[in-house]
């Protein structure tokens, strides 16, 4: 795209078209946004090899750049994903359309009838770093949902961004809905992302898909409601009235089936009065695969060789294979805990004391709060939304994994039978 590109006007055309695009979207049968859901897989199905080839300049580019392994590993496409995109589309087409569900009508006394319908949002932005697939998953679900979207994907994956909406826009336009539905931010000028987020004339909503920098620039800078989360600080609070094998089994899985991803748990919380009996087990499995402890004084007592964890640490989104633990006196003491170094995204309490269980429900303030059970559930498919468009530690409109419902509002409808108000 031409280097003087005005930024602005292109950003607001982009916006414009949307807005229009999203009106045609709002009243599509749900057989015509399957059509073009499956157009689209078929398309990047048919266009394999030249969205793969497209990636290989990027990761190219990115090599070139000194950019790191993991990077590069996000940034990679291979035929094994694409078919994932494809088949994303498809699982997004078989999934129940919630726009127009008419919920909640009661017949009020003077005859009215009220209820609400759910309804798409408009237009909604998303921003989002480095992994090609994002640019399928964004679009299937907005557009399912009704939405006209804005995607702004990382520079480094700019190449690959533009072959996958290629082939979006081919299978809207096979389905008769109008390509501007789902359009790809073409330019690399960080000035782009400034414009879109302040476009509110426009655009609807904003979801940021990306690292804690873009994320805190989007908090600062935006003029537009945001779906965010900015950490993912997850806990796993072992209680002294826990299974003990269920607990070993829960602190691994928590920590260790998946290092990089915002729903694996960073700090284990364990009760005094079971601590000697677990820790040295779950410590002895940290051990073996390779996974950094840093630990309070009284967990330490139990496992010799962590490292002195510091205020710091318990602030900390590892993402890698390093966890901190923490000795506590039972439940109120790990629930204070959450409260203040936790992320308000996912904790978890393994205990067979149901009173404590409910306790730890109703007072640990997170997107997601589970009993007996691997923080790793926290997502859109395990919860069986589908698919989820990101996780969302906002409090107002979507909270936890967002979906397709997620990507939806209500209004009020009434029904009425020639009703006037005395």
């Amino acid at each position: 795209m031409d280097q003087k590109l005005d930024v602005k006007s292109y950003v607001r055309g982009l916006g414009q078209a949307a807005r229009a695009a999203a009106r045609v979207l709002a009243r599509a049968e749900t057989a015509q946004k399957n059509r073009a859901l499956a157009a689209m897989a078929a398309q990047i199905r048919a266009r394999q090899a030249e969205l793969l080839a497209a990636n290989r300049d990027d990761v190219a580019q990115a090599t070139k750049d000194g950019r790191d392994a993991a990077f590069v590993d996000r940034l990679t496409l291979t035929p094994a994903l694409v078919e994932q995109m494809a088949a994303g589309l498809e699982q997004v087409a078989a999934l129940p359309d919630p726009v127009g569900e008419v919920t909640e009508r009661v017949k009020r006394p003077t005859g009215i009838e009220v209820a609400r319908m759910r309804v798409p949002i408009g237009v909604i932005g998303i921003i989002y770093e480095s992994r090609p697939n994002v640019t399928a998953d964004a679009a299937g679900l907005c557009m399912k949902a009704g939405n006209a979207c804005i995607l702004r994907g990382g520079s480094e994956a700019l190449h690959s961004n533009q072959s996958i909406a290629a082939c979006v826009r081919a299978g809207l336009a096979a389905a008769g809905l109008p390509e501007a539905a789902v359009q790809v931010v073409e330019t690399a000028d960080r000035a782009a992302v400034g414009e879109l987020i302040t476009l509110h004339e426009s655009v609807d909503l904003i979801v940021p898909r990306g690292g804690k920098d873009l994320i805190a620039r989007l908090m600062r800078e935006s003029r537009i409601p945001m779906l965010k989360h900015l950490d993912g600080v997850c806990h796993v609070y072992v209680d002294d009235r826990a299974d003990p094998a269920m607990a070993v089994r829960i602190a691994d899985n928590a920590k260790t089936q998946r290092y990089g991803t915002c729903n694996t748990m960073e700090t284990l919380l364990v009760a005094e009065g079971i601590a000697p009996r677990v820790l040295p087990e779950i410590a002895s499995i940290y051990r073996a695969k390779g996974v950094e402890m840093r630990a309070d004084e009284r967990a330490r007592r139990l496992v010799p060789e962590a490292k002195p964890a510091t205020e710091q640490d318990f602030r900390t989104e590892w993402l890698a294979p390093v966890v901190s633990i923490r000795v506590v006196k039972g439940l109120d003491e790990a629930i204070e805990h959450i409260a203040k170094y936790g992320s308000q995204h996912t904790d978890a309490i393994v205990t067979q004391d149901e009173a404590r269980a409910q306790r730890f429900l109703r007072e640990v303030d997170s997107s997601s709060v589970l009993v007996n059970a691997s923080t790793r559930f926290a997502d859109g498919y395990e919860f069986g939304l589908g698919a989820e468009i990101g996780i969302s530690t906002d409090k107002l409109h979507a909270r936890g994994p967002v979906g397709l419902e997620g990507l939806t509002t209500q209004k009020f409808v009434v029904l009425g039978h020639g009703e006037i108000r005395s």
